[in-house]
């Protein structure tokens, strides 16, 4: 029978792209920044290398060096990655949620992912309403006292450490924008990990801490249903009645 697939070609791979790959994918989850040293350890490459390499990335913003002489991961990394996730259907997923709840609850629906030391809003679907928190891909939040940024920072090593959660959404107001309030839920994808944060955010008069009880079954079981089609287990973590989950 005939097949389309093809044989890997036998080719040795290229000795300084291994080292260049080795040395972004060093860099671990929680990470901010990384001196020369601790780049060494663990990459066991010689500093000098090390440096030549960096320059090289810096070029594509796939490394970005500091002011102090630390490593950082750049913009281009985010790049790949939010093109390495439209390529998974993420979006299709995403994006349908989004805009139900931004039709539904006329404020703004956002989906945010961690990167570094900020938070990244990777989709948004904006208010019908003319007074609105206007927020566009690839706008980076600080990882404040945020609903969002706490859920990202509460779920990065899920399942493998399971911290004591807050009930479900998380509600803040002015945490990172005077007279804004937003209310967020976690994603849980395959393997029960954290994918990223699914927002509604709005002006503080009208986004009140009451209405965000009055929204909450809403954005509770958008979650939910975003979570079971990206293959993720979230009604334990989502702790809501049956009804609701099912």
């Amino acid at each position: 029978m005939a097949t389309n697939i093809k044989d890997r070609p036998a080719l040795e791979g290229v000795a300084a792209a291994e080292r260049a790959l080795e040395l972004l994918t060093c860099f671990r989850t929680g990470d901010k920044a990384l001196t020369l040293v601790e780049l060494a350890e663990r990459t066991g490459l010689v500093k000098s290398t090390i440096m030549r390499l960096a320059i090289s990335l810096e070029r594509y913003n796939l490394i970005v060096r500091l002011h102090d002489g630390r490593y950082q991961l750049g913009s281009g990394v985010v790049r790949l990655g939010t093109i390495y996730q439209e390529s998974t259907d993420l979006e299709q997923h995403v994006m349908p949620v989004l805009a139900r709840l931004a039709a539904e609850t006329q404020e703004t629906a956002t989906f945010y992912v961690r990167h570094g030391d900020v938070r990244l809003c990777l989709f948004r679907v904006n208010s019908p309403s003319s007074l609105r928190l206007d927020v566009a891909p690839g706008t980076q939040r600080p990882m404040d006292e945020a609903g969002s940024a706490q859920l990202l920072r509460l779920f990065a090593d899920w399942p493998n450490v399971k911290p004591d959660l807050p009930p479900l959404p998380i509600y803040t107001a002015g945490a990172t924008t005077p007279h804004v309030a937003s209310m967020s839920v976690p994603i849980i994808g395959e393997g029960n990990r954290l994918v990223g944060t699914l927002s509604l955010a709005g002006p503080e008069p009208r986004l009140t801490e009451q209405r965000s009880k009055e929204l909450a079954s809403r954005l509770l079981h958008a979650g939910l249903s975003l979570c079971r089609a990206l293959g993720g287990d979230a009604e334990a973590v989502y702790r809501v009645p049956i009804a609701l989950a099912t």
